[in-house]
């Protein structure tokens, strides 16, 4: 997609605020919706994305399966906001032994495994807008021991609000940024910049790694807060989307469990399941307890059987035995009587 583009700076392929923020962007929805409305913290439009399945409502660039965005730059933004529920993003990219290994990032995840085509790792985010920067090339190099290419695809699942994604070639100070692409945020407190911490994925070679020893992933806020008089006022949107942005904040509010109500309703359900596992487990252990006594009645049984069989078996072997002995002495006693009249008779001749 990019691939005939001169990549330097900056590289920008969502911005909400734009007249066609999905241009080159695909979307897959299913119990959920993805629609563009005002934050009230930001005051400016933002694009949503929210399901009761993570991994039935998201997004993709680009929207051709087989097409790759070709993008070499390392360094890739996000700018969104934690809405207190599940979130996870991927990207696909390629390394200098042309393979193409995929980067799994999600809040539900507590270790970082590697596979040989798969990196899934856990993120923490603060309260609110984040300012996610994910270090593509050495996140392939500490995963895989490979060198960062390009890369192909992305892929951002509920439940966010978004509102830039673009890659760069470094690292960038607030103040060098351009202004749009910051992100103004009121504080009355002033500007306050607070970090989270992710593990990077473990060297080549290695399984596991300690929480302790996990480094920096740089993720913090949108840097320097300016006052109120500068706030980016964006375009106010219709009734209906400040309806939306309103239930959506209380379902925030109440955060992903749900209100006390549904946990009292979930405890209980917890309760009678663990009752009716322990009944049908003490009914299968006294079923099993049963059978085994059956069977080893039945293994008595066969077993005085075969005694008594085989006991008949050894008095007829045994009256056998005799029989033949008999008609042996019978043919014996025979043989001779007739051997001593033939005897007799050549002595006679």
């Amino acid at each position: 997609m990019f691939q005939n583009t001169f990549q330097s700076g900056f590289l920008s392929i969502l911005y909400s605020c734009g007249s066609r923020p999905l241009a080159i962007w695909g979307q897959k929805v299913r119990n959920g919706h993805i629609k563009r409305i005002t934050d009230q913290e930001v005051k400016s439009l933002v694009l949503e994305l929210a399901g009761t399945n993570v991994a039935t409502t998201y997004i993709y660039c680009p929207p051709d399966p087989k097409g790759s965005l070709a993008i070499k730059l390392p360094f890739l933004v996000m700018i969104l906001k934690n809405m207190n529920r599940y979130f996870t993003f991927e990207i696909q990219v390629v390394d200098d032994k042309d393979m193409r290994r995929r980067f799994r990032v999600s809040n539900y995840q507590s270790t970082t495994r590697v596979r040989p085509f798969t990196c899934t790792m856990p993120i923490g985010l603060n309260c609110g807008w984040n300012q996610v920067q994910f270090n593509l090339a050495d996140f392939t190099r500490r995963a895989y021991g490979t060198n960062y290419i390009e890369t192909r695809r992305i892929q951002i699942h509920a439940n966010c609000r978004i509102r830039r994604i673009y890659f760069s070639d470094r690292l960038y100070s607030e103040d060098e940024l351009p202004a749009d692409f910051k992100l103004y945020v009121p504080s009355s407190t002033g500007p306050t910049k607070p970090k989270s911490k992710v593990p990077p994925p473990p060297p080549p070679g290695t399984k596991k790694r300690h929480p302790e020893q996990s480094e920096d992933v740089l993720l913090s806020s949108p840097g320097q807060r300016e006052s109120l008089e500068n706030v980016h006022k964006g375009p106010v949107g219709s009734q209906e989307d400040r309806q939306d942005q309103s239930i959506m904040k209380q379902s925030s509010d109440q955060g992903p469990v749900g209100s006390q109500e549904d946990r009292q309703n979930q405890s209980t359900r917890r309760e009678s399941l663990n009752e009716g596992f322990i009944a049908s487990s003490l009914e299968n252990t006294k079923e099993s307890q049963e059978d085994r006594q059956d069977q080893s009645t039945r293994r008595e049984s066969l077993n005085e059987g075969f005694i008594a069989s085989s006991l008949e078996n050894t008095k007829e072997s045994q009256e056998d035995r005799q029989d033949q002995s008999t008609r042996r002495e019978s043919l014996n006693e025979g043989f001779i009587a007739s051997s001593l009249e033939n005897t007799e008779l050549t002595e006679s001749l």
